[in-house]
């Protein structure tokens, strides 16, 4: 049993094995979190993805008979939230299923009217920004919070417990025996919450700012997630509250990320060489070959970094593959802010390198320079040449600077 407040229980399940989650990796796994809370309306927050029913039926009736249990609340209509609201209405069926009027709809599509465990006849409760449901000695205040990351998305707050059920906002994949982030090393979990924001939020900056600001207004003591760890001490609010807002304003460190792929290291020649001017320059600057990295840990990286550059050898006229992948993975996240010089090595043509250039810009990047090109090896002459490109990556992190001052 995981009491986290008086009458609050985590009654969640855990996936040790889960890896990849919508194509970004988990090397943690991650939790797929509910709440039950006890009052004379016992009301449960969210459910699990549907392979961990079991799991939180268990927690459950450690807790309850869940057949008592008078509101579900869905924050999130996407299955790893909603996924068993189903089966449990089956042992609460007198249940009223709480969610925003798109999560009425959403619901409905997600689950056909004959229902797989029978006659489906969900009795709902649409809520909207502002509304409250009393449970008996609590109110429940609910929050719309559309787009962060789909229309459906809402938030519930508990003003007697100061507690704030955040759905998918401060979450992280991470599978853990603990269940508050000061229990587990900082440094991971917030970088774990970096990388769930630029793998998810990141697209929807504009959605979460004005978000942020309305729960400002709120006393949040704890923060529930839907997955990872629950935030109780308050300075880790404040920290990860001021990293969304900071993201969600595509704000960045005065740092270089170096992303390559290569295929018969001319590339990565180019690669370590900027490697080098950058970090002797005092610069911050991470290095990342593509193949033996995943995209989402790239993301990761570019979510601080105010200058990505990118390498690749042409192959077919084109860019090698990984790359694509990536570009094309950038281009749904759509940062902004951000500046990008491509280099590579290429053969006898240089086509490949436009299909690069213009697939940068269709991400959101701004490139700062014409791309640096090599035939085939570059020589000693090539490698040292590249330094020219120094003053150009000061100059624009200069401005960064300054304009954050």
């Amino acid at each position: 049993m995981h009491k986290i407040a008086d009458g609050i229980y985590w009654t969640g399940a855990v996936d040790w094995n889960l890896r990849n989650f919508h194509g970004y990796s988990t090397s943690f796994g991650s939790t797929y979190n509910s709440y039950l809370i006890m009052d004379e309306k016992p009301t449960l927050i969210d459910t699990v993805k549907a392979y961990g029913f079991d799991e939180m039926l268990q927690r459950i009736k450690a807790v309850i008979d869940p057949s008592k249990i008078q509101y579900i609340v869905s924050n999130h209509t996407e299955m790893d939230h909603s996924g068993n609201i189903e089966r449990m209405l089956e042992y609460c069926p007198h249940a009223e299923v709480v969610c925003s009027p798109k999560g009425e709809e959403h619901l409905k599509r997600h689950f056909p009217p004959a229902g797989r465990y029978g006659k489906k006849d969900w009795k709902f409760r649409v809520v909207n920004t502002g509304d409250t449901l009393s449970i008996g000695k609590r109110e429940l205040t609910f929050f719309l919070t559309p787009m962060v990351h789909w229309p459906d998305n809402m938030v519930t707050y508990s003003a007697s417990d100061n507690i704030l059920f955040s759905n998918d906002a401060f979450g992280q994949h991470y599978a853990s025996h603990e269940r508050f982030a000061d229990e587990v090393g900082l440094d991971v979990i917030f970088h774990e919450a970096a990388k769930y924001y630029g793998n998810i939020v990141m697209p929807y900056g504009t959605q979460v700012l004005p978000v942020l600001d309305a729960l400002s207004t709120l006393r949040v003591d704890t923060i529930c997630p839907s997955h990872g760890l629950i935030w109780r001490r308050g300075e880790d609010i404040k920290k990860i509250v001021s990293l969304y807002r900071r993201w969600a304003s595509h704000e960045t460190d005065n740092k270089v990320v170096i992303v390559y792929d290569t295929m018969w290291h001319s590339t990565e020649k180019m690669a370590r060489r900027f490697y080098e001017l950058i970090n002797n320059a005092n610069i911050p600057v991470v290095i990342m070959n593509l193949q033996d990295t995943h995209i989402s840990d790239v993301v990761t990286e570019i979510l601080s970094s105010k200058i990505l550059l990118i390498g690749s050898p042409i192959l077919n006229n084109r860019m090698l593959p990984t790359m694509a992948s990536l570009l094309m993975y950038l281009k749904g996240l759509r940062p902004k802010k951000r500046h990008a010089l491509t280099f590579g090595s290429y053969g006898w043509a240089t086509v490949g390198f436009k299909e690069l250039e213009t697939s940068l810009t269709e991400a959101g990047f701004e490139l700062i320079s014409e791309g640096v090109y090599k035939k085939f090896i570059p020589d000693s002459a090539d490698i040292e040449a590249l330094s020219v490109m120094l003053p150009t990556i000061k100059k624009v992190l200069q401005k960064n600077n300054a304009q954050e001052n």
